[in-house]
């Protein structure tokens, strides 16, 4: 297993977004993207999620909507206890080198300090939390072959 700190950085490449924060959570059992104006319409006859990543005081918002298809509706335990009906999507993210799935729900995490956080879920049998350390993939991305 790898040792991962509190945070770290993550590519999105499916995205284009490249180094954004992540926190390492392991009181939380899924992912979450921070997302806004996520709504789900109509397009070519299909239900569709439309939705933009970070926002507008973000140094890498881009201010592009994503479209997709291929989401799931779910209900999903807040930060503060209350059971939200959120939309999630898996992606490929790049962490220590590897590219790897995740799914995320997509919130809105603006009064959060980190757009993504990572859960248990994906962290289970990958890694192992070291609370005092942080960007140990960010650190040695350029290291690795």
């Amino acid at each position: 297993m790898i040792v991962i700190g509190r945070i770290d950085k993550i590519d999105l490449p499916e995205f284009e977004l490249f180094d954004i924060d992540a926190k390492v959570d392991t009181g939380a059992y899924g992912s979450a993207l921070h997302c806004h104006h996520v709504k789900i319409t109509e397009r070519n006859g299909k239900p569709t999620l439309e939705f933009m990543i970070l926002d507008p005081d973000h140094p890498e918002y881009e201010g592009k909507v994503f479209y997709t298809t291929n989401f799931k509706e779910k209900m999903v335990k807040s930060s503060n206890g209350e059971l939200e009906n959120r939309q999630s999507i898996t992606t490929e993210i790049v962490i220590f080198g590897k590219k790897r799935r995740v799914e995320f729900s997509l919130t809105d995490r603006s009064n959060m300090r980190n757009p993504i956080l990572l859960g248990r879920k994906f962290l289970s049998k990958k890694f192992i939390v070291d609370v005092q350390l942080k960007n140990l993939s960010y650190n040695n991305k350029y290291k690795e072959s």
